[in-house]
């Protein structure tokens, strides 16, 4: 088996760089634009597009394992810019279903024989996707849906995952070395990920798990697992059909509020974010319906999320401060999440934060959606790059994807509105205003620490200063010669004025000879010349970034 797969992954890393040679011809170009020599060549938005286009092509034409890929990729702006991010959210998992011959051996291989198995079973799928497809039967006298993994996927998969771990090489010549860090990280996320999502046990208990948080509530439904019909490659469930949740027209004849509709949707995924750690992770239509009595029905678990404790508290602040316009509030929580350099200019990323705001009011003041935050904070992770974790990154996807399809039910809907209610109807803007006070409490007693303090130690220094005992040593770090360049202006610059003034000078007390004048400003020419190139130079004075993730692996390394 495995030789197998090595010699299905050496044919399968031939096919990749083939279907990707178009974009690695195109990117080895961007650093030298003639390939072997020549400067580099900038990158428009419109080649940009072109070519996440062109990505697009490709992950579809290589099937399953480069589709879920492509769907992973669109929730990581910190290693796509984002014209990628957005073509590649369109991806959808939809392709044709293997025939049911070749699905049926994988049932029974489970289950035993069909016909043991279940009363009935229709062996047309209602639905397809890259690592399995969904046929409807019926078990104990109800209808069922059965979900089984597509063929020969396994031996695929890992085959496409030993290419992958090949490809990074090959692409960390293209790519900075902080988004190669992010790349590579990627690459065993994507392992760990696509592996649990082909586990049905998984995903059977994740369901469960989500289905016991919203029992009793009815604006939600969860179709339940069959445990003695579900195994590790099939996964039974009671089946649910209802009405695609973007079908806007069949909800209206079905007389469904759609602005309530989307409240609640928001609401729900909300809970599952803030309130449980557990959340539904691909929220696309396909996966979203309703029922006649106006409940959301939920399918398909195999993607899904986990919240640790923590972020969900900096989720709420983030949440809060939005609500609040809080810019300062904003930022600590991205930086306390970790999306954000604490190195970061914060006036620049406030500026970012408040233009962001802005252009998402739009005319209407109190009007301003969290998808457009969400991409300016996107864009500005791609320009910082940074390791985004992998949940935090699919509720930032979870986040878009759910607004979008609120404001397919309703052109109005104002999320960060929902959003505040629903944090203020569960108390959290009480919970942050008594972590206020107490923080305020402590900042007192530590000022009045101070107090008492700081007194003897000063009083202990001016003695120091009294006794001319006191050395202060001071090192300054000038690697790129900034001082010596300033150095060299102010004296071109002395000299550029005594020059002028000498010139000047000699030509007001001797108008019948300019001759000394001439000469003086001839003296001072050169000077001039000097000064202006100092200025004009390409090198310029620059300054070298305090914090970058190649100066903190070398101060790693010299520690």
């Amino acid at each position: 088996m495995v030789t197998l797969v090595n010699l299905r992954s050496y044919w399968r890393f031939l096919v990749v760089v083939y279907q990707f040679f178009p974009l690695i011809a195109a990117y080895a170009r961007d650093r030298r634009r003639f390939v072997l020599f020549g400067g580099s060549r900038s990158v428009t938005p419109e080649m940009q597009e072109r070519r996440a286009t062109i990505l697009l092509d490709s992950l579809l034409t290589l099937g399953p394992t480069f589709i879920k890929l492509g769907q992973l990729l669109s929730t990581r702006p910190d290693i796509l810019p984002p014209a990628y991010i957005e073509v590649l959210s369109s991806l959808q998992d939809d392709v044709p279903p293997a025939p049911w011959a070749e699905s049926r051996q994988v049932l029974e291989a489970e289950l035993g024989p069909v016909e043991e198995a279940f009363e009935s079973f229709d062996d047309d799928p209602i639905s397809g996707a890259s690592l399995g497809q969904v046929y409807t039967a019926r078990y104990d006298g109800e209808d069922v849906a059965v979900k089984v993994r597509r063929p020969g996927i396994e031996s695929l998969v890992e085959a496409d995952l030993q290419v992958v771990k090949w490809s990074l090489p090959l692409l960390m010549r293209f790519i900075g070395e902080g988004r190669a860090f992010s790349l590579e990280n990627l690459a065993d996320e994507f392992a760990k990920t696509i592996r649990q999502e082909m586990d049905y046990d998984r995903e059977r208990r994740i369901l469960g798990q989500i289905q016991s948080n919203f029992e009793g509530d009815d604006d939600i439904q969860i179709p339940a697992p069959v445990e003695e019909r579900s195994g590790p490659r099939v996964l039974t469930m009671e089946y649910l059909p209802g009405t695609k949740i973007n079908d806007v027209e069949a909800l209206d004849a079905m007389g469904i509020d759609r602005t309530e509709l989307a409240e609640r949707l928001q609401r729900i995924y909300l809970q599952m974010i803030i309130d449980d750690g557990v959340f539904h992770a691909d929220p696309h239509p396909g996966n979203l319906a309703v029922d006649e009595d106006g409940s959301i029905i939920f399918y398909d678990f195999g993607m899904s999320g986990r919240v640790e404790p923590f972020i969900q508290d900096k989720i709420i602040d983030f949440y809060i401060s939005v609500a609040n316009q809080d810019i300062n509030g904003i930022l600590d929580a991205l930086i306390e999440m970790g999306t954000l350099s604490p190195e970061a200019d914060r006036q620049v990323m406030g500026d970012v934060m408040e233009l962001a705001i802005a252009d998402a009011r739009g005319e209407d003041i109190e009007q301003y959606r969290v998808q457009q935050i969400i991409e300016q904070v996107e864009s500005t992770i791609y320009e910082f790059p940074l390791r985004l974790p992998r949940n935090l990154a699919l509720v930032l996807r979870v986040a878009t994807v759910v607004e979008g399809v609120c404001v397919t039910l309703d052109s109005e809907f104002d999320f960060i509105s929902v959003a505040t209610d629903y944090l203020r109807e569960e108390g959290y803007y009480e919970e942050t205003a008594k972590e206020l006070v107490r923080d305020a409490g402590q900042q007192v007693q530590r000022t009045t620490e101070a107090l008492f303090t700081v007194p003897p130690k000063l009083d202990r220094v001016l003695d120091r200063v009294e006794r001319e005992n006191l050395t202060v040593n001071v090192r300054l770090q000038d690697k790129e010669g900034v001082l010596d360049k300033l150095a060299r202006r102010i004296v071109y610059g002395v000299l550029l004025a005594v020059g002028v003034l000498s010139t000047a000078i000699l030509y007001a007390f001797d108008q019948t000879s300019i001759l000394p004048a001439v000469v003086a400003a001839v003296l001072t020419l050169p000077v001039l010349i000097q000064l202006y190139r100092s200025f004009r130079s390409k090198q310029g004075i620059r300054t070298t970034p305090q914090f970058t993730r190649q100066s903190m692996r070398k101060r790693r390394g010299e520690e």
